[in-house]
């Protein structure tokens, strides 16, 4: 079904809801709507990203890599041992 006919039909359903729930009908569209609006941007502001790196020499590449490599096990390595314990 093609947007202007979904959007045809929507209408005309909205048309015969009862006056006392439209209230209701409108924060259930209008929070609807929002959800969507909010929820893209997100996948927008992590994809700014993409490629930040791609002027970055292999050298300080490598070492940026290695510090997040041993960022990664220090912060970890407290967790590992405090979840195989059984106290």
């Amino acid at each position: 079904m093609d947007s202007f006919n979904l959007r045809t039909k929507v209408i005309t359903e909205i048309n015969l809801v009862p006056p006392d729930k439209l209230e209701e009908l409108y924060n259930f569209i209008h929070y609807f709507r929002l959800g969507i609006e909010v929820s893209q941007p997100s996948f927008n502001k992590n994809m700014q990203f993409a490629g930040c790196w791609n002027d970055m020499s292999d050298e300080v590449f490598a070492n940026f890599n290695e510090e997040i490599i041993t960022r990664r096990h220090q912060a970890f390595l407290g967790r590992r041992s405090d979840e195989a314990s059984v106290d």
